[in-house]
């Protein structure tokens, strides 16, 4: 049989409802219809896309990887077929968290004067590489290290790391904080897009307590309510002001790496040099003038995974 764009929507809103039942009510269709749906795709493709052995609905190894797929082309097609699209598409870039911290406003500012023609959207998206895998932006700021595969990467500046506390603790009335410092408290960590991990700390010495978030906006909130404590970059106190939050200077935790990062092997937004070259511009030009914390060091390394 012939895969429409049918079978892809159908699969992704029962992925992202979790059951059959409310993927149904959401496309306006019969649960035996829908279930019809994914199984012609699952006999397409000859694999099981989803466990339904269970309650709660499961994706399966190859689910996982469809997904992304699936999403990647059916955005690929929504943008074609957008008419706003046609004449100059936007450039749409992705982050998980932070974007590019203080040069954020520069960036923007500066992408306006000198490409007024090509509008530059700014997207924060919940996941590991800001929805870039998925084609839901054309490039993405990323921090850490880049796993997925095939994605170039441009190395924009190395960020240190700071401490986030609640303001009414102890620990914020030291002006440099240590790993140490921080054992003593459950630690927020994000799961989903974050850059710490218990590994930071020398084993034997680690928190015994975390408290798993999926966002900036819970890991904020977990903070300020004085439940756990947290470790960010230089980009997250410029951004995210909290009068229940204080921000200090961790002395002994690596800088994070933050990337410019874009698929390779697929048709290219035409602007993305333009946008990596002021990113470097801004980046370089921001960091002699920086006030306060350190930015850290630049550079200009590309990588291809």
């Amino acid at each position: 049989m012939t895969i429409e764009l049918r079978h892809l929507r159908a699969f992704l809103a029962i992925v992202e409802e979790g059951t059959i039942t409310r993927a149904a009510t959401r496309l306006h269709t019969g649960q035996p219809a829908l279930s019809r749906t994914l199984r012609q795709l699952e006999d397409h493709l000859g694999v099981r896309l989803i466990d339904r052995s269970t309650h709660h609905l499961e994706l399966t190894a190859a689910g996982r990887t469809f997904r992304d797929r699936a999403a990647a082309a059916l955005a690929a097609v929504d943008s074609a077929l957008d008419p706003r699209t046609l004449a100059s598409p936007p450039l749409r870039l992705g982050h998980p968290w932070a974007a590019l911290g203080d040069h954020t406003i520069p960036l923007l500012r500066r992408w306006d004067d000198e490409h007024p023609d090509v509008p530059l959207e700014l997207r924060r998206i919940d996941d590991r590489t800001a929805g870039l895998t998925q084609g839901r932006v054309d490039i993405a700021l990323l921090r850490g290290e880049v796993t997925a595969p095939g994605l170039v990467t441009e190395l924009l500046l190395d960020e240190e790391r700071v401490a986030v506390v609640p303001a009414a603790s102890d620990l914020a009335d030291r002006e440099v904080l240590t790993l140490a410092d921080l054992a003593a408290w459950p630690v927020a960590l994000n799961t989903v897009a974050g850059t710490t991990t218990l590994d930071l700390w020398p084993a034997g010495h680690r928190p015994t307590a975390t408290i798993e978030v999926a966002n900036t906006d819970e890991w904020l909130t977990a903070i300020a309510a004085g439940r756990a404590v947290g470790i960010s970059t230089v980009a997250t106190p410029r951004l995210h002001k909290h009068p229940a939050i204080a921000y200090r200077p961790l002395a002994d935790a690596p800088p994070v790496p933050l990337f410019l990062a874009w698929r390779r092997g697929v048709p290219a937004h035409p602007a993305i040099p333009d946008l990596v070259r002021l990113a470097r511009a801004v980046v370089t030009g921001n960091r002699r003038s920086a006030n306060g914390l350190s930015v850290g060091r630049g550079g200009r390394t590309s990588r291809v995974r």
